[in-house]
C-alpha cells in the first residue's frame, strides 16, 4: 500500500468530534484517526524518524570540512639561580613573571579515506528509510489492534442481542404459564422452570453489558483517549470477500517486516564497505593561521612573537595492525550473509502465515452462508414451538430445547463472522493494506 503518512496525519483533524457527546456513534475511522494522533508508540516511532533525518547529513558522515579556533593566555612566576663554569658572576633572578599568549584558527577536510564517507552517507540514508518503514509498521500494528478490538465490541453487542432475545422468549413463556396458571392448566414445575430461565437470562444480560463496557475501555486505551466517555459503535460485521490468495502472496513484498529486512541487508553492506575502507590510505588537507607571543621580564629578550599561516597534506597508509581490519571485514561479510538468510526465512514465514490465514478466511466465509440458513431455521423453530406452547401442544422443555438451538446457531454465526473479519484484517496487515 502506498500509505502516505502525511495524508494520514492530515485527516486526524476529523478524529475527535464525538468527545463530550454521550452515546454518539463512534466509527472505526474515528478510532483509527484518534489513535494516529494520540498513540504513544506511533509518536515514539515518529521521533525516531526525525532523529534519523537529523543524522542523515554529510557532516555526520565526515564529508564536510572542520574549522576550529583556539586561544590561550598563560602566566608564570619563576626564580632563577645560575652558576657558570667559566667563573663569571652568578645570575640570581627572583619572582620574575612570564606571559605566553597564543591563538589560532585551523581547518581541514578529508580528501580521500577509501570511500568511507560515501559508504557512511549511504548507510545513514538506509537507516532513515528503515525508521520510516518502522513508523509505517507501527501505524499498521495500531490500526490492526484497533480494528480487531472495534469488531470484537460488535461481536459482544451481538451476543447481547442473542441474550435479549432469549430473555424476551423466556418472558413470553412466563406470561403464557401465568395465564395457564389462572385457569389451573400449569403446574409448579413449569412455573419454576420459566422463572429460572428469566432470572438466568437477566443475569447473563447484566454480565454481557459489563463485558461490552470493558471492551470499550480497551478501545479507549488503544486510542489513548484522555478520558473515559460514553459512545456506541455499529452493530454489523461487514467482511471484505474479494481477497484472493495469489494477490496476497504477490503483495507480501510490501510487508513492513519484509521491507525492514531488505533495508537491514543494505545497511550491513554499507557497514562492510566502511570496514573495508580502513585498508586504504587516507589523505587530509589541513590549513590554519597561528599566533604566538611570549613576554619576558628576564634575560636579553623581552618579547618573542611568531605568527603566520600554515598549510599541509597528511597521508596515512595502514600497513599492519594485527589483522584487526581483516577480522572486522570478515565479521561484516558474515553479518551481510546472515541478514540475507533472515530475509529469506521471514519471506517463508510470511508466505506460510498468509496461506494458513487465507484458508481460515475462505473456509469461514463458506461456513457463514450455511450457518446463516441454520440460524434462520432455528429462529423459525422458536416461533413455531412458542405457538404450540401457547395452545398446550408443546412442553416447556421443548421450548427450552428450541431456545438452546437458536442460541447455539446465533452464537456460532456471530463467531464465524468475527473469525472471518479477523482473518481479513490479518491478511491486509500482512500486505500493508490496512486503512485503505
Amino acid at each position: 500500500m502506498n500509505f502516505n503518512i502525511k495524508t494520514a496525519f492530515l485527516i486526524i483533524v476529523l478524529a475527535l468530534p464525538f468527545i463530550g457527546k454521550a452515546q454518539q456513534q463512534f466509527t472505526l475511522r474515528n478510532a483509527i484517526d484518534t489513535a494516529l494522533l494520540n498513540n504513544f508508540d506511533i509518536q515514539i516511532a515518529k521521533n525516531y524518524v526525525e532523529i534519523a533525518k537529523m543524522n542523515n547529513t554529510y557532516g555526520v558522515a565526515g564529508g564536510l570540512p572542520y574549522v576550529s579556533a583556539n586561544a590561550g593566555d598563560n602566566a608564570s612566576l619563576s626564580t632563577i639561580n645560575q652558576k657558570f663554569n667559566d667563573g663569571t658572576a652568578e645570575t640570581n633572578i627572583s619572582n620574575k613573571g612570564e606571559n605566553d599568549v597564543n591563538a589560532g584558527v585551523s581547518a581541514g577536510i578529508v580528501l580521500f579515506n577509501g570511500f568511507k564517507i560515501t559508504a557512511t552517507k549511504e548507510k545513514l540514508n538506509r537507516l532513515q528509510n528503515l525508521s520510516e518503514i518502522q513508523l509505517n509498521q507501527q501505524i499498521q500494528n495500531t490500526i490492526a489492534d484497533i480494528t480487531i478490538t472495534y469488531f470484537d465490541i460488535i461481536r459482544q453487542q451481538n451476543y447481547l442481542k442473542i441474550i435479549q432475545n432469549s430473555l424476551d422468549v423466556s418472558r413470553q413463556k412466563m406470561d403464557i404459564i401465568n395465564v395457564k396458571k389462572n385457569v389451573g392448566m400449569s403446574d409448579a414445575v413449569e412455573i419454576l422452570q420459566a422463572q429460572t430461565d428469566v432470572n438466568s437470562a437477566e443475569q447473563l444480560l447484566v454480565i454481557q453489558k459489563t463485558v461490552i463496557e470493558q471492551n470499550k475501555s480497551d478501545l479507549l486505551l488503544l486510542i489513548n483517549a484522555k478520558k473515559q466517555m460514553e459512545f456506541s459503535v455499529a452493530d454489523t460485521i461487514i467482511i471484505d470477500q474479494s481477497l484472493q490468495l495469489d494477490s496476497i502472496i504477490n503483495y507480501l513484498n510490501r510487508n513492513p517486516q519484509y521491507l525492514s529486512a531488505e533495508q537491514q541487508i543494505l545497511i550491513n553492506e554499507q557497514i562492510a564497505k566502511e570496514v573495508s575502507s580502513q585498508r586504504y590510505p587516507s589523505i587530509k588537507l589541513n590549513a590554519g593561521y597561528d599566533f604566538f607571543q611570549s613576554n619576558f621580564n628576564k634575560g636579553t629578550i623581552s618579547i618573542n612573537q611568531n605568527y603566520g599561516p600554515t598549510a599541509g597534506v597528511n597521508v596515512q597508509i595502514p600497513i599492519f595492525n594485527g589483522n584487526i581490519y581483516k577480522t572486522q571485514k570478515d565479521v561484516a561479510k558474515i553479518n551481510v550473509f546472515n541478514s540475507k538468510l533472515e530475509k529469506e526465512s521471514l519471506q517463508n514465514s510470511l508466505t506460510t502465515q498468509a496461506i494458513k490465514t487465507y484458508r481460515t478466511y475462505s473456509t469461514t466465509l463458506q461456513q457463514i452462508e450455511s450457518q446463516r440458513k441454520n440460524f434462520e431455521m432455528t429462529k423459525q423453530l422458536v416461533d413455531v414451538v412458542m405457538q404450540q406452547f401457547h395452545v398446550s401442544q408443546a412442553t416447556i422443555l421443548e421450548v427450552r430445547a428450541a431456545q438452546t438451538s437458536f442460541e447455539n446457531a446465533a452464537y456460532l454465526l456471530v463467531n464465524l463472522q468475527f473469525s472471518a473479519k479477523v482473518a481479513e484484517i490479518e491478511l491486509k496487515h500482512l500486505t500493508y493494506s490496512l486503512g485503505l
